[in-house]
């Protein structure tokens, strides 16, 4: 018998260090193969922090090279993608933190829920 798969409500993943080789190697892959067992509610998001001046393209463009390999199919895959942002923010100082109240507090992608 397969394992079940347990409902979870709409979130936000926050990952610091989001383009780091531990999120490159083992959380977005982790991440990616839970959205195709349908264990990521449409409306949520991924948001990756790390101290490189990127934006959400540049990042999709990262992790396409280094996580595309596990991808399952396209159609997965871009819906993976369209959940991905980035955010320069270096955790020990006070800037970037608006940047990230203002983008979690933005419209979800296919819901009001916040």
């Amino acid at each position: 018998m397969p394992p079940a798969t347990i409902p979870v409500d709409p979130f936000d993943c926050v990952i610091f260090g989001g383009t780091g080789d531990l999120s490159l190697r083992k959380l977005l892959p982790a991440l990616y193969h839970r959205d195709v067992d349908g264990q990521i509610p449409a409306s949520s998001r991924i948001f990756s922090i790390s101290r490189k001046a990127m934006d959400a393209a540049a990042y999709r463009q990262l992790v396409e090279e280094r996580v595309g390999r596990h991808r399952a199919d396209d159609t997965s895959w871009a819906r993976f993608l369209a959940r991905l942002d980035h955010i320069a923010l270096d955790a020990s100082a006070d800037a970037g933190w608006d940047t990230l109240k203002r983008d979690r507090k933005s419209t979800r992608l296919n819901s009001s829920h916040t």
